[in-house]
Order: C-alpha cells, then structure tokens, then sequence
C-alpha cells in the first residue's frame, strides 16, 4: 500500500470511483480512439447507471474524452465545454452481462474517421480497468505508459514490436496478446516502465502487418 491508496487521488468531484476513475476512463478511451472524438455514445452499467449522474459520472466521462484530468477544474462543466467544441454526445442506461458493477461502454468515432467501441470499469481509489476493445476481452490499468496495437495474426509481429521497444532501451512490464480468429485481426496490449517516444511509435506503425497502434502515456 502506498500514499495514494490511503488519500486518493486528487480529484474534482464527490467519488473517487464515480468521478475520478470516469475522468480517467474517457481520458484513457480518447488515447486509445487516437485522435480527438466527434461523437460518443456512451452506456452506463451497474453503481454508474444507478447513481452515477449524481456523483457526476456522466460528466466526468465527456472531461475525460476531452483530455480533462481528475484535477481539471473544468470537469463539473463538461457538457458545456463538448458543445463549444461540437463533441456530440449521448447516454444510455443499461446491464452489460458480466461486468464490474463501475461499468461503462464507450462507443466512440474520432475527427478523422477513427473508430472505437471500448468497455471500461472504475475499480475504486480513481484506478480503472479497461476490460474489452472491439471484440477483444482484455485487461489492463492504463497507469503504466501502453500501447495497444492492432495488427495481422501472422507469424513474427509480435517479434518485431518486441525488437523496436528493446532497441529503444523500453523494459516492457506485461505483455497480453488476443485474437479474433487465427489468421484475422489480433491485438496486443504493452505497458512498459518508461515512456514511449513519438519515434519508436512512428516506427512500430510503419511495420508489417500492423493496422493501428495506439499509446497511453501517464495522466
């Protein structure tokens, strides 16, 4: 246990889980996505659909997706903040099966094309959990430096990922690979102990066989 687990996180809002943890969720979910959000439909399971708008979840969430922070000061005024910047945005409320009861689904598209649909979970403190990316089930905390990358399932990508973090001196913590079917899409989720440069990344999208690769840095 460390400081952070004892005070939490320095926040805006009521709850660490419903407020913070949301922030970081849209945060994580805009950095994923990979460029700014245009359109966001957002659905709100479990605590988040029950209580969450009076904890200000659903404001939280559009902060995050704006490139807000837990700290920003402009989290309790999101929503006016996504209309002057013609984020369109929409909330729906509803069980998704299986789920951390801090639940939320992020259907997302981006300014220039890019899409995403993402399930995400607040776990309490202000840590979250992204859980599944399109068809992919995952799990991962985004509060290491990550990269998520598409790519080809053919033999030797992930080889060639692994070969461009090592020569770029980048120790990699954990490592998830997952499939849709062999030989389709695959996708591989990295958390490394220290950043990874906008070179290294332009490099690893330049390689054979990768369809996207997306970095979340630290809030």
């Amino acid at each position: 246990m460390d400081i952070f687990d004892l005070i939490g996180p320095i926040m805006v809002g009521p709850s660490s889980s419903h407020t913070a943890g949301a922030v970081r969720m849209g945060l994580a979910c805009r950095r994923i996505l990979g460029e700014e959000v245009s359109e966001a439909d957002i659905t709100l399971s479990g605590s988040f659909a029950a209580t969450g708008r009076g904890h200000g979840t659903d404001r939280a969430i559009v902060a995050g997706l704006l490139g807000m922070t837990p700290d920003d000061e402009r989290v309790p005024s999101s929503f006016e903040a996504a209309r002057d910047k013609g984020l369109l945005f929409s909330f729906a409320f509803g069980e998704i099966p299986l789920s951390h009861p801090n639940t939320a689904r992020l259907q997302l598209r981006g300014v220039h094309g890019a899409e995403a649909d993402i399930e995400a979970a607040s776990i309490g403190g202000g840590r979250i959990e992204i859980r599944r990316i399109g068809d992919m089930s995952l799990c991962f905390s985004a509060e290491h430096p990550t990269l998520i990358i598409r790519n080809a399932d053919r033999p030797g990508t992930v080889a060639e990922v692994s070969r461009v973090l090592s020569e770029g001196k980048i120790n990699i913590a954990t490592f998830q690979v997952n499939r849709n079917n062999r030989g389709g899409e695959a996708v591989m989720v990295i958390e490394c102990d220290t950043p990874v440069t906008g070179e290294l990344l332009a490099r690893i999208r330049s390689l054979p066989g990768i369809l996207r690769a997306a970095y979340i840095d630290r809030d």
